[in-house]
């Protein structure tokens, strides 16, 4: 965990640094240092490193920490290697809202929050939902879950192409699949805060009952014979990651693979007990999106990928390389 933190803070720099225009890191420094010290620099310089590539590096830094943590906590919950922090149907739920501002003008009054507050009403609508239907089908259990998830996320998935297909807007295909496949570009100040409280709140709930997760990787029967609240743990944890989940798509879209391999590289390297794991899967998982988010910028320059397409590309090699090892395990299964 310290070579990751360690690791961390150079990333981000590079991340200010380079773009479309590279800038050296002195330049950047400057700028930086003008903001406090109230020294001129050059308007330009200072648009694109204080407010373009800063509050986007610092997004995918909070949004990648967020996701793994996600990851972490679902496959704990389901104890399903596979789980992601989408089963809930939340990334689908995120799309349905964000592809209704995009096609009917739904929140038009909200100006540049019009499309984050969109993916949030879905989101959180997505999730409410999941969480009523296997609440009123006899409780939540990993089984309920992720078929209900499942099911719910492909029903709000033909919501989004059905509100894309009748529009009459033929940039509204374009715009809502690049926000469906993750972004940083809107990334600015004012949507830092929300999600970093957010992700902060939740890793300091799931370290609180680190020693219940891993209880509850044991299977419901070994926690509940050591004295873990089962059903009362699991209706937690599923809002608690609603919440994180709906606050993170709604300020960079669906963003694939991160929750779901990041978790797995963390438990190679600190192992299965979750209080060392959440806080090395978040840094993780903020290295790997900082070091994605920069690849976006720069592997294509000027025109940007979308986060996810570059997500998927290192995501299931390196997912298939940690699962072909020998002496990897999860939940005491090989």
């Amino acid at each position: 965990m310290v070579v990751l933190l360690a690791a961390l803070v150079p990333s981000a720099l590079i991340g200010v640094t380079l773009g479309a225009e590279p800038l050296p890191l002195a330049t950047v420094a400057d700028v930086v240092a003008a903001r406090f010290t109230g020294a001129a620099v050059s308007p330009g310089l200072d648009t694109i490193v204080w407010e373009l590539r800063m509050p986007r590096t610092l997004l995918a830094i909070i949004v990648g920490a967020g996701l793994a943590l996600a990851g972490a906590a679902m496959q704990t919950l389901v104890t399903n290697p596979l789980a992601d922090p989408y089963l809930l149907g939340i990334s689908s739920g995120a799309s349905v809202g964000a592809v209704a501002v995009l096609t009917t003008g739904f929140l038009a009054g909200a100006g540049t929050w019009a499309l984050s507050g969109g993916a949030l009403l879905g989101a959180l609508a997505a999730g409410a939902i999941v969480l009523t239907v296997v609440l009123a089908s006899g409780g939540i259990t990993p089984l309920r879950l992720i078929l209900t998830g499942t099911v719910l996320a492909a029903a709000f998935s033909s919501i989004a192409s059905f509100l894309v297909f009748r529009s009459k807007d033929p940039s509204a295909a374009e715009s809502a699949m690049f926000w469906l496949l993750g972004s940083f570009a809107g990334a600015d100040r004012t949507k830092l805060l929300a999600p970093a409280i957010v992700v902060a709140i939740g890793a300091i709930a799931l370290l609180a009952v680190a020693g219940w997760l891993d209880a509850l990787m044991l299977g419901p029967t070994t926690a509940a014979s050591l004295g873990v609240p089962v059903p009362q743990l699991r209706l937690a944890l599923v809002i608690v990651l609603a919440l994180v989940v709906s606050v993170l798509v709604a300020v960079s879209g669906g963003i694939g693979f991160v929750g779901l391999v990041v978790p797995h590289l963390a438990r190679l390297l600190v192992g299965p007990r979750h209080r060392a794991l959440l806080p090395a899967a978040m840094l993780a998982g903020a290295l790997f999106m900082v070091w994605v988010d920069l690849g976006t910028r720069v592997l294509t320059r000027p025109v940007e990928i979308p986060v996810s397409v570059l997500t998927g590309i290192i995501g299931a090699p390196v997912f298939l390389i940690l699962m072909s090892r020998r002496r990897y395990s999860f939940a005491g299964t090989t």
